[in-house]
């Protein structure tokens, strides 16, 4: 185990890489959205818990050889989270395959209810800190303005969007290679020059005693108890949304609305709780560039309202459906096109690829 451990660090760009390349060309096997799509999904899951596991050496090599510190505490929720997310949409379809399609949601809520969990608890565990990528990327960037470096980077595909959700998998394959000369680690020049350094400066976020509810909440009246507010606010609001939509159904707009109440709340009062004019000089509420791409993320996800029931099928689908057989016979064009249409389409039948959690 040791010998891969240090395989995969050394080869991290390429482990990476082929991993997304591999995760994009799943949505090409054959009977994807299918009725019997176990296996092209199972095929999914297993390539994407390797990815978890690679991602979680990766992370835990880089934040000991950056900050002399191993969180394994937090580094073990975050893999526990990603792996869940890799095994939520073959879930899915086993479920609604023996069990129907309304008995589904029993399980999914009950998925939900455990990532509930679990973010919470690596949102205590962190100190409070911003959750990144749903918790499946550790948030431990020294500095404000500090670019994130390395590979705790969060992980972009085309939802904003981490591997470990599903749904955009297909367009993070073709741009992924091109993100990882951009997310570059230091010159080689660096590197020796920091290997040569003494290990004697660790972390301030590491080392530092950790911030307690009680101390976070009376900091500065109300900036404390909104910063939480919005960040328990995102972490509930699949739940939120998959409770609604087993009482109501996924045609009902009244799932959709809340849902977007819920989002449209934790980001307001997140707002409010980082502006710089109202943190003022106090360093916990100041967003780091990370936590700065975080809440990007979070306002890119509300696209996916458009591709969930009931916006999709009674406004999108014919509209997505007009566009393609429009430019259908442009050669190429018109087949790229139409494939895209084809996957948005079937991917939006999957709760797991559209549920932006």
């Amino acid at each position: 185990m040791e010998a891969y451990r240090k395989w995969v660090w050394k080869n991290r760009e390429f482990v990476q890489s082929l991993e997304s390349l591999l995760n994009g060309l799943t949505w090409m096997l054959p009977e994807r959205f299918s009725d019997s799509e176990i296996g092209p999904e199972a095929v999914s899951s297993l390539l994407g818990i390797i990815s978890s596991m690679n991602q979680h050496i990766i992370d835990a090599d880089s934040t000991q050889k950056r900050t002399g510190v191993t969180p394994e505490s937090l580094l073990s929720w975050s893999f526990f989270i990603s792996a869940l997310k890799e095994l939520e949409t073959l879930v899915e379809v086993v479920v609604e395959q023996f069990y129907g399609d309304d008995k589904k949601w029993n399980f999914i809520a009950a998925m939900e209810g455990i990532k509930v969990m679990m973010r919470l608890a690596l949102f205590r565990d962190s100190g409070y800190k911003m959750l990144l990528q749903g918790g499946a990327s550790l948030n431990v960037e020294e500095s404000v303005d500090a670019k994130p470096g390395g590979y705790n980077m969060p992980r972009s595909d085309f939802r904003g969007f981490h591997t470990r959700n599903l749904e955009g998998r297909a367009m993070f394959a073709l741009n992924r290679f091109g993100e990882n000369a951009k997310i570059n680690s230091d010159p080689a020049w660096l590197k020796r020059l920091q290997h040569g350094r003494p290990s004697i400066t660790k972390s301030p976020a590491l080392m530092a005693p950790k911030p307690t509810l009680s101390t976070i909440l009376s900091q500065d009246s109300y900036l404390g108890a909104l910063y939480v507010m919005g960040e328990v606010l995102h972490v509930i609001r699949p739940f939120v949304y998959v409770l609604f939509i087993r009482k109501y159904g996924l045609r009902s707009w009244v799932p959709w609305s809340v849902s977007l109440a819920v989002e449209l709340s934790g980001v307001g009062v997140l707002s409010q709780a980082t502006k710089p004019h109202h943190s003022g000089s106090n360093a916990f509420f100041q967003l780091s560039a990370a936590e700065k791409h975080e809440v990007r993320r979070r306002k890119m996800l509300w696209a996916l309202y458009l591709v969930r029931d009931p916006c999709f099928t009674k406004y999108v689908r014919h509209r997505l459906e007009k566009t393609g057989k429009a430019i259908g016979p442009v050669p190429v064009v018109g087949f790229l096109t139409a494939k895209v249409i084809e996957l948005l389409i079937g991917a939006q039948t999957r709760y797991t690829y559209i549920s932006g959690s």
